[in-house]
Order: structure tokens, then C-alpha cells, then sequence
């Protein structure tokens, strides 16, 4: 039995004997596949693909591809060896700058320690040089004012002396006579004398 064919919606329904008797009857010939040298479509399309492979494998094709990998592969290689060549050193320069960072933090500390230092060293020299010369000018300026103190006193006695002498002169030209000089020398050359 044939399968019944499918009706319009819009038709009325037919019987399916009257369908397949129908299509049997008043049906044109099978449609076949188009052939040549008794070969159709996909056998051609097989054929074909087997022409090509065949060229491929004859020109060598799959060998150049093999090749032309194989090649890319070595770049490929080299590359990531200069790659990892390139890493380590980079790792070994990185390494090496931050040994000269520690490095030189620790110098950097030393010789902050060290201006410390010096710089306390500095401040206590000028201190006790200050106080040096506090006490220095502090003498001087005693000994000057001493050395004052005995010019005044010296001029004050030789002022006094002066004074004295002028007034003793004075007072005894007031009241001796030449007979009173003479006995004032006289006693005086004595005294002399005896010393």
C-alpha cells in the first residue's frame, strides 16, 4: 500500500483508495537521478576529491605543510628560549637591584647615623668653644677692667700725691722761715742716712 498524499485543508476529504488509484494511474514517470558514464552526482563529487588528494599527495603537498610546521615550530622554540633567556636575566638585574636597594638603604642609614653623630659632635664642640670664649672674653674683659681699676687708682694716687705735695708746699712756704727749712733738710739727710 502507497502512502496517501496530503489533502488542502480547504478540499473535501477523498477516500485513499480513490488517492492511490489516482496517482498510480495518471502518474508521469519517476524522476531520476542524471548520470554519466553511468556515475551520478556524488559519485562524481567522490571522484573529484580523489583527483585532488591524489595531486596533493603527487606535488608533495602534506610534506611542505609538515615543513612549513615544523619550521614555525623551531621560531616558535627559539623565541620561547630567548623568552625564558630573557625572564632570568630579567629575574638576575631585579634581583640585583634590590640587593643594591637594601644595600643602599643600609648605607643610607649608616650615614644618616653617622651625620647624627657628627652633627652631636659638632653642636657640643661649638658649645664648649662658645663657653670658651664666653669665660676668654669674660677674663679679658676683667683684666681690662682691673687694669682700669689700677690706672684710676694709680692716676688718683699720683693726683692725690701731686696734690699733697702742692698743698705741703704751700702750707710750708706759709709757715717756715729759712731756719725751719734748713733744720727740715738737715734731719732728713740724716734719716737717709741711717737707713
Amino acid at each position: 500500500m502507497s502512502n496517501p498524499q496530503p489533502q488542502d485543508p480547504g478540499q473535501p476529504a477523498e477516500h485513499p483508495e480513490a488517492t492511490t488509484t489516482v496517482a498510480h494511474e495518471g502518474s508521469a514517470p519517476a524522476h531520476s537521478e542524471a548520470t554519466a558514464f553511468g556515475l551520478g552526482a556524488p559519485a562524481f563529487i567522490s571522484l573529484a576529491m580523489i583527483a585532488v588528494i591524489a595531486i596533493i599527495i603527487w606535488k608533495k603537498v602534506p610534506a611542505a605543510i609538515a615543513r612549513a610546521l615544523d619550521d614555525k615550530i623551531g621560531v616558535i622554540r627559539d623565541q620561547l628560549a630567548e623568552a625564558e633567556a630573557l625572564r632570568k636575566e630579567a629575574e638576575a638585574l631585579k634581583a640585583e637591584y634590590q640587593s643594591k636597594a637594601a644595600s643602599a638603604d643600609k648605607d643610607r642609614e649608616a650615614l644618616l647615623e653617622r651625620a647624627r653623630h657628627e652633627a652631636d659632635a659638632i653642636v657640643a664642640k661649638a658649645k664648649t668653644d662658645a663657653e670658651a670664649l664666653v669665660e676668654r672674653r669674660t677674663r679679658m674683659a676683667e683684666d681690662k677692667i682691673a687694669a682700669e681699676e689700677r690706672t684710676a687708682v694709680e692716676q688718683l694716687r699720683a693726683s692725690a700725691a701731686d696734690a699733697a705735695a702742692k698743698a705741703a708746699a704751700r702750707l710750708i712756704a706759709e709757715r717756715h722761715d729759712a731756719i725751719t727749712d734748713a733744720q727740715l733738710v738737715d734731719r732728713a739727710i740724716k734719716e737717709i742716712a741711717g737707713r
